[in-house]
């Protein structure tokens, strides 16, 4: 699943109940070292120091280095003080709340708009670019999309950059494929995170997937079978796969209208 003994870098870490942390445990279990990323020493402060679902312990344990994303130099010198890595983790996603989210989709708020496209889409470019090099025998990026497919209400510019951000991954499946670096996103059904909380009317995309999704969906244990799937999209067992979206979301993704009656999962997710 995972190489043992390898390194691979895991960004946009926030959190204990981010799905980045799901990951990078998930890497550990299977024998990988984990680098965590997150974007400056305050997030890391406000985020995991404080944290009181974390004990001394586990803080200490995790291996965590700062990168702001939009910043080249930052992304560069990540990559160039790590050195060798088997792949990298794109956890990393932002739309301001207050402009870019909610009711309304039109909006003036440009600046916010651009910010959000550079750090959900064209990051994982730059990402990829400074990362290649430490992957000399070939790796793997993976990064995380949610339905781009489909227009959900409220999600609004963060559905555009998640389109945008798959297109990036077919342009980088193409660009580093000489390289050996293969290059996927995972779309993954919704689960509570802190992150996903910030989001206007979050509820009703977890609503919507209680009508949609064949399969039954835990939002909040379902993390773990996000992180089950990057850990095979980061292993050599996905050697041949690159530029693909794997849908990891129930099944949702493939239903028309809303699951009748008689089609709806038999079980809860609480109790398998």
């Amino acid at each position: 699943m995972i190489k043992k003994d390898v390194t691979y870098v895991v960004m946009g870490l926030l959190d204990q109940d981010s799905i980045a942390y799901a990951i990078g445990k998930t890497i550990e279990k299977w024998g990988g070292k984990v680098i965590f990323t997150v974007q400056n020493e305050r997030m890391k402060r406000i985020f995991i120091d404080r944290s009181k679902k974390m004990d001394d312990e586990e803080r200490k344990s995790l291996n965590i280095k700062y990168c702001d994303v939009t910043v080249d130099e930052d992304v560069k010198r990540l990559f160039e003080e790590i050195g060798p890595i088997g792949g990298v983790v794109h956890s990393i996603a932002y739309s301001n709340p207050k402009t870019c989210l909610g009711k309304e989709f039109h909006t003036d708020a440009y600046d916010d708009l651009k910010n959000g496209f550079h750090i959900s889409a064209v990051s994982l470019a730059t990402v990829t670019r400074y990362a290649q090099p430490q992957m000399k025998d070939g790796g793997s990026v993976v990064c995380l999309s949610f339905a781009s497919q489909l227009a959900f209400a409220y999600y609004n510019w963060m559905g555009v950059n998640k389109a945008a951000l798959e297109a990036v991954v077919r342009a980088l499946a193409r660009r580093h494929g000489r390289d050996l670096v293969r290059v996927n996103a995972i779309s993954a059904g919704p689960v509570n995170t802190k992150a996903a909380g910030a989001i206007h009317g979050f509820e009703e995309l977890g609503r919507t997937w209680d009508r949609i999704s064949p399969l039954p969906w835990d939002h909040d244990k379902d993390k773990q079978e996000i992180a089950n799937a990057a850990a095979f999209m980061l292993g050599p067992y996905s050697r041949k796969i690159s530029g693909q979206v794997l849908y990891v979301d129930g099944g949702a993704s493939v239903i028309g209208g809303e699951l009748l009656d008689h089609e709806r999962p038999l079980t809860s997710p609480e109790s398998e």
